[in-house]
């Protein structure tokens, strides 16, 4: 008769042992690789739809990927499990300081659970060369290669050489701090009054059309626009005389 499956969680004495479909005899070290080979890549995947969708550049080449996971609550007292499942909870990135949740789908008992983890996602971006002071108009000799999480920081950091020339800094850089889509002034598509081109986004669709814009376009803000039809719609510059509004 063979024995009956050890439990993969123990609470008092390890601070977690969990993976879909890994057999009881697994290891708390085996079991707490899988889960952060699954936290690396869903890192990843965010990472570079982020930066990708913010900068309108290429995703960054990424030079490595830290995961830490933290304990379960010592006070928790859980039914073994058999077959337990991670998943990142709805709304929650998969990077930065955030959770993972682990539910168990085959035991006596059923439990979900959340642990805390911080996945960091470092990549090479621009860094000031030298003290650089608000107003300066950047070229890339401003600039030099450095690795920075990516993960650290709210607005994406520049990893696209092609959004740094002829841009103006917003605030001033100390020397090797990291370049930052904030840091920089908004280009402007188009002014009060220029002909621009609408462009309506849906699922699985997008009309074109044309209008006059109410106010001046900066990059990635929101502006008014009055439509050949006389009607007032809101989009956002996206490009040289272009908005875009989302439906």
């Amino acid at each position: 008769m063979k024995p009956a499956p050890r439990p993969l969680l123990h609470i008092a004495g390890l601070s977690l042992a969990l993976w879909g479909g890994v057999a009881g005899s697994a290891t708390a070290g085996e079991v707490t690789a899988n889960i952060e080979t699954t936290l690396r890549e869903a890192a990843q995947a965010h990472a570079r739809q982020k930066t990708a969708a913010a900068a309108g550049s290429p995703a960054p080449r990424f030079t490595r990927i830290e995961v830490s996971v933290g304990e379960l609550d010592s006070r928790l007292k859980l039914a073994p499990c058999v077959r337990m499942e991670p998943y990142m909870p709805a709304g929650l990135r998969p990077w930065g300081r955030t959770r993972i949740g682990v539910r168990c789908v085959e035991g006596p008992t059923r439990w979900n659970v959340f642990l805390p983890v911080t996945v960091r996602v470092f990549a090479e971006a621009w860094v000031a060369r030298g003290p650089l002071s608000a107003g300066t108009v950047l070229s890339l000799d401003h600039l030099q290669r450095g690795e920075t999480d990516l993960a650290a920081a709210v607005s994406p950091a520049v990893t696209d050489a092609g959004v740094v020339a002829g841009r103006t800094l917003a605030r001033p850089l100390v020397e090797g701090e990291v370049l930052k889509l904030s840091d920089l002034r908004p280009k402007q598509w188009f002014g009060i009054g220029d002909t621009v081109k609408v462009i309506a986004v849906g699922q699985g669709f997008t009309v074109h059309g044309e209008g006059r814009a109410m106010a001046p376009g900066l990059e990635g803000q929101a502006v008014r626009i009055r439509t050949d039809s006389g009607r007032i719609i809101t989009g956002f510059a996206s490009a040289e005389r272009t908005v875009e509004v989302p439906l």
